[in-house]
């Protein structure tokens, strides 16, 4: 059998398939149905500071090869995700885990990763600049390097554990933002988040979500996200987290030999929550259909 183990940021895994933020909970409710700790890791629900109560419905639309979801990071805020979700977490999953933050401002990333980095349980910090900034007229964090680069330096002046900035697609040029977010510090690059779609109901002749427009995802994305992921590790020469429509064992060789390290799987576990402990069951058999020896040496593989 081939060996499917990745080091991330310092930290090993035994295979790269990680549920992408926002699909897996807090872990505990796919817990029920199998055993997680065969993931690599998974990325937690987006924290923010605050609790936030998330978009008026409704909140999904269904596409062709995916969905629009405008869910508005609904989560409990950073206390109460620190008090009561990570300690039913540590009862069914033993590994370092994966905290994805949100913010709406510089501080509130700072706060939520510096409160973050103190738990035992937490390996990674997942940093979302694609949130709007409060300060800077509502636009994307992540859709521009100053703003993208000033979040990484204030996260990193707060915490020890490894920092990945996770990046939006809504951008003309994600290579450069992932270049300022390097220098910033960062230990890491997680892309693609979301692109932005809309849906129309031709009966009632307005939008389907509620906040009409929302994030893209599923394997219609996949191609996009493929050409980021390439673009982006042939450019910086820190570790690249790539996802965006995977949904199989081949799409996770396919990320890898574009330059990723380790795989999220996101909208697939809406569809199927047994997807990402498919894949990597699958993962042995496309190994050696490909004469993969080694996953690890296949990252960036693809020239």
């Amino acid at each position: 059998m081939g060996k499917l183990n990745v080091n991330l940021c310092g930290i090993e895994l035994e295979n790269p398939v990680i549920p992408a933020s926002g699909t897996f909970g807090f872990g505990y409710e796919f817990a029920e149905l199998y055993d997680i700790n065969e993931l690599g890791t998974f990325s937690f629900k987006g924290t923010t500071k605050d609790p936030r109560f998330g978009n008026p419905t409704p909140r999904i639309a269904e596409c062709t090869s995916g969905m629009i979801n405008a869910v508005g990071l609904q989560n409990p805020g950073v206390e109460k995700v620190i008090a009561e979700e990570l300690p039913k977490l540590k009862q069914c999953f033993h590994k370092p885990v994966m905290a994805n933050v949100s913010g709406f401002s510089v501080a509130d990333y700072a706060y939520t990763c510096e409160k973050l980095d103190k738990e035992e349980q937490v390996g990674w910090l997942e940093v979302n600049v694609s949130c709007p900034n409060v300060h800077g007229g509502g636009m994307s964090f992540g859709t521009d390097p100053k703003a993208a680069a000033e979040v990484t330096a204030a996260v990193k002046k707060v915490t020890t554990k490894p920092v990945i900035i996770k990046l939006s697609p809504n951008v003309t040029d994600i290579v450069a933002i992932a270049k300022a977010c390097e220098d910033a510090g960062a230990d890491g690059i997680s892309l693609i988040n979301t692109m932005l779609g809309m849906r129309i109901d031709l009966m009632r002749r307005k939008p389907i979500i509620a906040n009409k427009m929302g994030g893209f995802s599923g394997p219609a994305i996949f191609p996009v996200a493929v050409r980021m992921v390439y673009q982006v590790s042939n450019a910086v020469k820190i570790p690249v987290v790539g996802m965006g429509g995977v949904s199989s064992a081949e799409d996770v060789i396919e990320m890898m030999l574009a330059g990723a390290t380790a795989v999220e799987v996101g909208a697939a576990n809406l569809v199927n929550p047994y997807a990402c402990r498919d894949i990597i069951r699958d993962l042995p058999r496309v190994m050696e259909k490909y004469r993969i020896n080694t996953l690890s040496e296949i990252i960036g593989g693809a020239k």
